[in-house]
């Protein structure tokens, strides 16, 4: 395993391990680059991944779809076709697609490009596509996926291949304020919606519905959370991280550090500055100094449940060889 795969493989699991339950589901700057994927004319094995953003719908459709999508991941395309063909939503069309594999495939996605320019599922896929048959448009794809639809999970896709020198997916704000009694056995949708109840009763329940929209890839709108939490808490450390950790973009991630790093000097003994820091950079693969804030957010606030956070995370890293 070469260093690069240990940095992924522990980012994602740590991810994990930080993200608290709430639902089950390196350069500093920079802007969106022209090309990042290397050009190939290679026909790569197997087929393309399907990922389909379903979110916690709850409906007939998602639950097929999902059903649908298991059974393509498992290499049952036929049976995959058939449940796709029973609906029409740009989901089961590109799953439609997909499940011919490689017939007509392409033809069909740039089919539903044409129709859909806007879609970022359509233009994700397309993308992958391309990227698995060898065909140029990859790159352009994805980026088209990203900015179509930014606050999606298909546009934090996008970014995962656009930007493989960053750990996958979004760094997870973590709330240390207590879920709502008996959540854990709510439905992933009735989850989704008392966080959203309990994001107008309190500072907490505003952090814990910001990080649960952040898992859902819905960046933007945990984004504006965060951002009013802070504006009403403003002496509030937790709240002040948590709207440096909702400005995280991989195309710019300048923004979101120029507002966490000076809240060291700000709150000098707030365990969730030291780790939320060393959690962007983890993310953007800065690993020496995410160590470092790691062991602050232990040091400052030792015994805390961000310090057996950062605990996690260190132990993470020291396990892979990082």
């Amino acid at each position: 395993m070469t260093a690069r795969t240990r940095v992924f493989v522990t980012t994602s699991f740590a991810a994990c391990v930080a993200a608290g339950g709430a639902i089950a589901v390196g350069v500093l700057q920079g802007e969106r680059p022209s090309s990042v994927v290397t050009p190939t004319t290679e026909i790569r094995e197997g087929r393309p991944p399907l990922a389909l953003d379903l979110g916690v719908r709850e409906d007939r459709e998602a639950r097929e779809l999902r059903r649908a999508q298991a059974l393509y991941l498992s290499g049952r395309l036929a049976e995959a076709g058939e449940l796709f063909a029973a609906y029409g939503s740009l989901e089961a069309r590109v799953g439609t697609a997909y499940a011919r594999w490689p017939d007509a495939t392409l033809d069909r996605l740039n089919r539903l490009a044409a129709l859909h320019p806007g879609s970022a599922v359509v233009q994700l896929h397309l993308g992958l596509a391309e990227f698995w048959a060898g065909e140029p448009g990859a790159t352009e794809a994805w980026q088209a996926a990203a900015e179509a639809e930014p606050d999606t999970l298909y546009a934090v896709t996008a970014d995962n291949l656009l930007f493989p020198r960053f750990a996958p997916n979004l760094p997870i704000f973590v709330a240390t304020a207590p879920l709502p009694d008996g959540f854990s056995g709510l439905t992933p949708a009735r989850q989704l919606r008392a966080l959203e109840r309990e994001s107008h009763e309190s500072l907490g329940g505003k952090l814990h519905y910001g990080a649960a929209l952040q898992r859902l890839g819905r960046q933007l709108s945990a984004e504006r959370v965060y951002r009013d939490a802070a504006s009403r808490t403003p002496t509030d450390p937790e709240a002040q991280a948590a709207a440096a950790v909702g400005l995280f973009d991989k195309a710019a991630p300048a923004r979101a550090f120029s507002q966490l790093g000076p809240l060291t000097k700000r709150f000098p003994r707030a365990a969730t500055v030291r780790f939320h820091l060393g959690l962007l950079l983890l993310w953007s693969g800065s690993l020496d100094e995410a160590k470092r804030q790691f062991r602050l957010a232990q040091n400052v606030e030792p015994r805390t449940p961000l310090a057996r956070e950062a605990a996690k995370y260190l132990a993470t890293l020291k396990a892979a060889g990082v």
